[in-house]
C-alpha cells in the first residue's frame, strides 16, 4: 500500500498550518510547481519563494480536502474549497481590501521517493476575481 495519500495529507495539513517548512519538507529538491493559470517554476527555493508571497497577500484555508491516488502511489490528485481572505495586492490582481472569498480548487501531482516532484494547481480565476472585485 503506497503512503502517497498520507504525504499529499501532510502538505495540507501544514498549509493549514501555516507551517512552510512542513511543506517544502513534502517536496522534492527540483519539485516543478504549476502555477494556477502561470507558468512553471522549478526547485524547493522557488516553492519557497511563492509561499512566501502568498503568506503576504492571502490567508487561506482548505476545507473538504479528498486525496485520490494512483495504485502505484506515484500520481496523486485532490480536490477542496478554498476559504480566503485577500490581504495586500498581489501584482497583476485587483487591490486588497480584507475580502473574503471561498472558491473550489484542486491539485495534481507526481510522486517519487516519498516527495512530491511535481504539484499543478488549478482553480477558477475569473470566479476569484468576481469575488474579490465585486
Amino acid at each position: 500500500m503506497s503512503d502517497a495519500p498520507s504525504l499529499i495529507e501532510r502538505y495540507y495539513a501544514a498549509f493549514n498550518a501555516g507551517d512552510r517548512e512542513g511543506m517544502l519538507a513534502c517536496l522534492t529538491d527540483d519539485v516543478a510547481h504549476d502555477v494556477n493559470q502561470g507558468g512553471r517554476e522549478t526547485g524547493r527555493a522557488a516553492f519557497r519563494a511563492f509561499l512566501a508571497r502568498m503568506r503576504r497577500c492571502y490567508r487561506e484555508q482548505l476545507r473538504d480536502v479528498v486525496v485520490m491516488t494512483s495504485a502505484d502511489g506515484a500520481r496523486a490528485a485532490a480536490e477542496y474549497v478554498v476559504h480566503g481572505e485577500y490581504l495586500a495586492d498581489d501584482e497583476g490582481l485587483p487591490p486588497a481590501r480584507g475580502q473574503r472569498y471561498v472558491l473550489p480548487g484542486g491539485a495534481f501531482f507526481e510522486l517519487r521517493d516519498g516527495r512530491i516532484a511535481r504539484v499543478s494547481n488549478y482553480y477558477n480565476l475569473a470566479d476569484w476575481i468576481a469575488q474579490v472585485a465585486g
